[in-house]
């Protein structure tokens, strides 16, 4: 399971994935809030998600990177470029597929969860995004297929074997 991290030290990269319009409708007429999912990340193996909800945007993007900044955990990459396996993980009805690829390949992935691999720091990656399309769902998905993540030594820790051996 990965660690939470202390991010003072660590000078992290905010991206907003969506802001929506949530509109309550009261007997004295409609109103209308904001939500926020923001992406923060410092491109070398730390990331997180957070949303907030607020009567205006600017505060609603301020509340949500204070969640993100709360829940960045740290992820394994190989080679600082790559995953080390294949993962696929489901959040709601949306499906994200994530596969380790070659040097030079790039982040091939679409909206939300590029938005994550970019700022976790995966420079090598094919995604697939299957399923629901819903920004949020893909985003944490993502997030998810990251952490599942298992590192040649942790394998070798658990199996009680040498990395050399695997």
């Amino acid at each position: 399971m990965p660690k939470k991290i202390d991010n003072k030290k660590n000078l992290l990269e905010e991206k907003v994935i969506s802001i929506g319009r949530v509109t309550k409708v009261t007997k004295g007429g409609r109103h209308f809030r904001f939500s926020a999912t923001v992406v923060v990340g410092n491109r070398r193996g730390l990331v997180g998600i957070g949303t907030g909800k607020a009567n205006e945007v600017p505060e609603a993007i301020k509340k949500a990177l204070q969640a993100a900044n709360k829940n960045v955990v740290k992820v394994s990459l190989m080679d600082n470029r790559t995953i080390p396996h294949e993962a696929t993980c489901k959040v709601g009805r949306a499906m994200v597929m994530v596969k380790p690829a070659r040097v030079g390949t790039g982040i091939i992935a679409g909206g939300a969860a590029r938005a994550v691999l970019e700022l976790a720091g995966v420079k090598d990656i094919v995604s697939k995004s299957l399923g629901s399309n819903t920004k949020i769902n893909v985003a944490k998905a993502t997030l998810e297929a990251l952490k599942s993540q298992k590192s040649p030594a942790k394998v070798a820790t658990l199996r009680g074997k040498k990395v050399e051996e695997l």
